[in-house]
């Protein structure tokens, strides 16, 4: 089973950047979906970005397309999510997990702990 570790999380003003990385093992990043979703204390799971293999095809939410890129290091089996233009309803905590399948469908298989990103006004 596949274990991942998020970090990068952290308070940064609206407007500003951040970068999450994502290091993942037991599994590899070239044949598994890999992507992103937030959840704030009492709200919904949203998934925000997923890259699909092998095809590398990336999808991404409403919400944050345009603003959040998400890419991924296959050498270094790590996965990262580029956030610009950051606004205040971007609080939340950070995962990212990985598929069961190379399709970026269904829910997530296994994640990691989070990593918390609070946006100030």
């Amino acid at each position: 089973q596949g274990q991942l570790v998020e970090s990068g999380g952290g308070l940064v003003q609206a407007g500003g950047s951040l970068r999450l990385s994502c290091a993942t093992s037991g599994f590899n990043l070239a044949y598994y979906a890999t992507g992103w979703f937030r959840q704030a204390p009492g709200k919904e799971r949203e998934k925000l970005a997923c890259i699909s293999a092998p095809d590398g095809a990336t999808y991404y939410a409403d919400s944050v397309k345009g603003r959040f890129t998400m890419s991924k290091d296959i050498a270094k089996n790590m996965v990262y999510l580029d956030m610009n233009s950051l606004k205040t309803e971007d609080t939340s905590v950070y995962y990212c997990g990985t598929f069961q399948t190379s399709r970026c469908s269904g829910e997530y298989d296994v994640w990691g702990q989070g990593t918390e990103v609070i946006v100030s006004s």
